[in-house]
């Protein structure tokens, strides 16, 4: 018995596989397409950040008018001159003792917690000190900190993407 070694190892005239030259086209296109998808990601992802940051803003500054709220309706102590607004953002989360309960033992708490800038890089800092705090008798326009917090703001120094700089929101 003949063996035909020769006719078992022998090219096909055509084989299935990809050549180089359509490999390359593949890769070309591939990288066109992420390089013209990435921008679209990173303004996804700044636009998922301002959102967060109107909320957070939202949250914190309804917390500051209902902690002024329950200032004038006598719930929270206030000293004469004060203004009401809260000392410190702290006192949103830790509460305020609540003048209406008998037993002494109950706070008004107005945020669960402080929610952190989402602008803020430096993870390290307390979610309080992330924030700008204008105090009552400060200016609007030149915002700077005293003896109550009257609004908050961001410390970023960059622009949102419709153009207003992020300490302007």
């Amino acid at each position: 018995m003949q063996f035909h070694r020769l006719k078992c190892f022998t090219a096909k005239p055509w084989q299935p596989g990809f050549t180089l030259v359509e490999l390359l086209v593949t890769l070309v296109i591939v990288a066109i397409l992420a390089s013209a998808a990435l921008p679209l990601t990173q303004i996804a992802v700044k636009r998922a950040k301002e959102s967060e940051l109107k909320a957070d803003l939202r949250q914190i500054r309804s917390a500051i008018d209902a902690y002024k709220k329950a200032t004038e309706e006598g719930r929270i102590q206030k000293k004469v001159g004060d203004s009401g607004y809260p000392p410190t953002l702290d006192i949103l989360a830790e509460g305020a003792q609540d003048l209406h309960d008998a037993g002494k033992k109950r706070k008004l708490r107005f945020l669960r917690s402080i929610p952190r800038d989402p602008m803020q890089t430096d993870a390290a800092l307390p979610a309080a000190q992330t924030w700008g705090k204008r105090s009552y008798d400060s200016e609007a326009d030149s915002p700077i900190e005293g003896v109550d917090v009257f609004d908050v703001y961001s410390l970023s120094e960059k622009d949102g993407i419709n153009g207003v700089p992020y300490r302007e929101w």
